[in-house]
């Protein structure tokens, strides 16, 4: 009965997961289809470049209530067994950026799942196994979006703040290791959904957000500026 519960808990926790909210808010907000959007993913950053920043904004929170909510599912139904309880966030993020209700067949007839990049589930993960780690990852996730510009290292740092947290948790005895645990498979699961933007941004052509875009938008600004005839 004990393995019977385990196996629904993390069954639900993937299918928690696997709910497109990306979808359903930028549908229900300007009636796009964000899947045929720039990355065609489905988390809070194409949500926003679909739909704008409300957009963006309510998929972020949906989507890091789902993986803390599979957490604490894991804690109300299943045995008092921890390792459950970090499955349970690691099948969420699995689900949100390969989400079943997603699934269709590419042009070679091949089943294929769509999603997100798993940013904020992760987050959510994390929050749900301690909910302090949200005061840690926000504010350092912010400021590695601003002052770097890449969407897609910030999405990768969430992991990174996992590990490093959970291990300083283990290591004072505040936590087991399977915490660790988490943090390094989600990342596992970013670096894979990432790895389009990977590959741009070792070429060079990733998009810049935040100070570095500015600075940019500004040189532009003054070489054109420059230029006009006096």
């Amino acid at each position: 009965m004990q393995i019977l519960i385990i196996a629904l808990v993390l069954l639900l926790s993937y299918l928690i997961g696997s709910i497109p909210f990306g979808l359903l808010v930028v549908k229900a907000i300007s009636g796009k289809d964000v899947r045929t959007v720039e990355s065609g993913r489905t988390g809070g950053t194409n949500a926003m470049r679909a739909a704008g920043f409300a957009a963006g904004f309510f998929t972020a929170i949906l989507d890091i209530l789902k993986a803390a909510t599979t957490v604490w599912l894991a804690g109300k139904m299943a045995p008092p067994i921890h390792w459950v309880h970090a499955v349970a966030p690691i099948l969420a993020v699995t689900g949100h950026n390969h989400s079943i209700f997603l699934m269709h067949r590419d042009e070679n007839g091949r089943i294929r799942f769509r999603g997100g990049a798993g940013g904020a589930a992760a987050l959510g993960g994390a929050f749900g196994l301690w909910p302090p780690a949200a005061l840690i990852i926000l504010p350092v996730g912010f400021l590695i979006w601003y002052l770097g510009g890449f969407a897609s290292l910030t999405t990768l740092s969430i992991g990174l703040m996992a590990i490093v947290i959970f291990s300083t948790r283990a290591l004072m005895g505040f936590a087991p290791w399977v915490d660790v645990f988490y943090g390094f498979a989600v990342e596992v699961l970013m670096v894979l959904a990432l790895l389009p933007n990977l590959k741009r941004l070792a070429a060079g052509t990733e998009r810049r957000h935040g100070l570095p875009a500015q600075l940019e938008k500004r040189r532009l600004a003054r070489q054109q500026d420059e230029r006009k005839p006096d």
